[in-house]
């Protein structure tokens, strides 16, 4: 770390809510981290695990969180510049995070478990009373936490069954293998995306898909007591299902929809539209969602819909939940084959 900066450079966390303490007598006063977390009946507190520095009044941060809250999701950057100790207490979390440490290590301690997180070695845990962490000197990491209401209602879509007992992740698990890989790649994406301020935090539709791909990654990444269960099965339903929902995309590709509702307006689970996709349209329903938003932005730019300028295509695709222009461009010229730009200059010269 560099003298006086903690974790990302200050102008990426704009849109976030930034707060640091260099005097470790009053960290609750200065970071009041129970307040920034929408959790009201916890309360966080934090030390420095060496009491010989209790005392001592620092000149630059030695501890600094930046939180970010929309939708399910909460994203926050930490930097602890000397080894801390979080303390957590008070009624069971409503959210799970998933930490990647980027320097050094965090070691969560719960029920007189300790479990370490590195570079190599993510960690899923949700707070509960006297859930304590413990980072290293000079750490540096991101948590990702979502809702606890949304990991159980996607799992039990999944399932096709209401969950006997409360979702409970198996703490840490390998960072470089299979999924577990797809999803740190997905997080750092995401955190990305929210420190842009116009990225896919300020657009409900694009954040809607974003936490309905997040959720099902996580619920297949990272073990839990209901991983051995997630694909078991086979489905009977027929292709009304897929069409119903096909239908519906079309109809309410503008507004912010979840996976959830192409589902209940099919008039399936969650699991079986999944599965009817994968097996008639070979792709997952937030595949065909995203293709169906592409086509319309199509549609609009074919039939003339804007001056041929390039700003007035960036509002049509972030209409349609497109907020990262350069990504937006390589998929539509994926699938149609030329840029945006040209097929709305081309509908301009027409």
């Amino acid at each position: 770390m560099s003298s006086d900066v903690l974790g990302p450079d200050p102008a990426r966390l704009m849109a976030f809510n930034v707060v640091s303490a260099s005097d470790p007598a009053g960290f609750e006063d200065r970071l009041r981290v129970s307040e920034r977390f929408p959790d009201a009946s916890r309360s966080y507190k934090y030390r420095l695990l060496d009491s010989r520095l209790w005392r001592t009044r620092f000149a630059n941060p030695i501890l600094s969180l930046a939180i970010r809250s929309t939708g399910a999701i909460l994203a926050c950057h930490g930097g602890s510049r000397f080894a801390t100790e979080v303390l957590h207490a008070g009624d069971d979390s409503n959210f799970v995070g998933f930490t990647t440490v980027l320097q050094g290590e965090m070691t969560l301690v719960e029920r007189g478990v300790r479990t370490t997180a590195t570079a190599e070695r993510g960690l899923a845990f949700r707070p509960r009373d006297q859930t304590r962490i413990l980072t290293s000197d000079e750490s540096v990491r991101t948590n990702v936490f979502i809702r606890v209401s949304e990991l159980e209602g996607a799992l039990e879509h999944m399932l096709d069954a209401r969950l006997r007992s409360p979702l409970d992740f198996g703490s840490d698990f390998d960072w470089t293998l299979g999924l577990a890989a797809s999803l740190k790649w997905q997080l750092a994406f995401l955190m990305n995306e929210f420190e842009r301020p116009d990225g896919v935090a300020s657009n409900a539709v694009a954040l809607a898909s974003m936490t309905d791909f997040i959720v099902a990654l996580a619920l297949r990444a990272a073990p839990h007591n209901y991983s051995g269960e997630i694909g078991k099965g086979s489905s009977a339903a027929v292709p009304f299902y897929v069409r119903r929902a096909e239908e519906f995309m079309v109809a309410h590709c503008a507004d912010a929809l979840r996976i959830a509702d192409v589902a209940a307006a099919a008039g399936c689970s969650v699991r079986t539209l999944g599965d009817v996709f994968r097996r008639f349209r070979d792709r997952t329903p937030l595949a065909a969602l995203h293709a169906t938003r592409l086509d319309r932005v199509h549609a609009e730019l074919s039939f003339g819909a804007t001056d041929g300028d390039a700003a007035a295509i960036r509002e049509i695709a972030r209409l349609y939940g497109f907020t990262n222009w350069s990504r937006f461009v390589v998929a539509y010229r994926r699938r149609f084959g030329e840029t945006p730009l040209a097929v709305a200059r081309r509908a301009l010269r027409a």
